[in-house]
Parts: C-alpha cells; sequence; structure tokens
C-alpha cells in the first residue's frame, strides 16, 4: 500500500503524525464546540478570557493525549485509536466536571467570564490528559 510506504519513511511519518494530530484536533474540538452550551470561537472572538483558557486546555489536552499515543505505539493507525479513546476519556471527565458542581453550571460560569472556573477547567483538561496519557503507554 502506497500509504503504508510513505509512513515507512521518517519524514513521511511525521507527516502522517502532524496530518492526523491537525484532523484530530479540529474533529475533537468540533465535539466540544456541540456539547458546551456556549459558542467557543464566537466568544473568543468576542474577548471572553474564561471561554479562551477552557478551550485552550482541551487543546492541550488533545495534543497531549494524542503525543502519549504517538510515543507508546507502533503505528500511526494505532495512535489514531488510542487517542480517540483518550478524547472519549476527556469528553467523559467534561461531563463529570459539569455532574460534580452541581452548586453551579460550568458553562454558563465560563459564558459570562468567570475566569476562576475558566482557569480550573483548563487545569483539569491539562492535569487529566497526563494522567489518560500515562495509561495509553
Amino acid at each position: 500500500m502506497a500509504i503504508d510506504e510513505l509512513l515507512s519513511h521518517p519524514l513521511g511519518m511525521m507527516l502522517g503524525y502532524f496530518s492526523v494530530a491537525v484532523l484530530e484536533l479540529i474533529v475533537f474540538l468540533s465535539c466540544f464546540e456541540l456539547v458546551t452550551r456556549y459558542k467557543c470561537w464566537e466568544e473568543i472572538k468576542r474577548g471572553n478570557v474564561s471561554v479562551a483558557m477552557a478551550t485552550g486546555g482541551k487543546m492541550f489536552g488533545i495534543c497531549n493525549v494524542l503525543r502519549f499515543a504517538m510515543e507508546a505505539k507502533s503505528s500511526v493507525y494505532d495512535t489514531m485509536i488510542w487517542s480517540f479513546v483518550g478524547f472519549l476519556l476527556l469528553l467523559a471527565a467534561y461531563f463529570l466536571f459539569e455532574f460534580l458542581t452541581p452548586v453551579f453550571s460550568i458553562d454558563q460560569q465560563i459564558k459570562e467570564d468567570n475566569r476562576a472556573v475558566g482557569l480550573i477547567s483548563m487545569i483539569i483538561s491539562i492535569s487529566l490528559s497526563y494522567v489518560i496519557g500515562a495509561s495509553v503507554t
């Protein structure tokens, strides 16, 4: 197969991993956009720092899990599978964070630019990406 031959070369493998990373980042961020109660990029455009922090944490989390999957697995295909599993765990963590904070709505607070909540959301995404990534290896 031509793709397997391309991926056998170090430059081809780098391009393959990079392409997968960009594609997964777009797809996974789109999934997060569907489940949040605000429009990330509209809020960021308006200057909402809390949304920027929460979204940045999600981006870092997705890429960090992907990094661990790249380091641990033998092929681009394995990386795609394990990074998808890692994304599902990050998504589950997002829902748990909302569920375990019944005093107020996380999404509503982030939309209202509560920076303390945005920061905690970012730190949770980043922190859990290390735990998820370590379990992938």
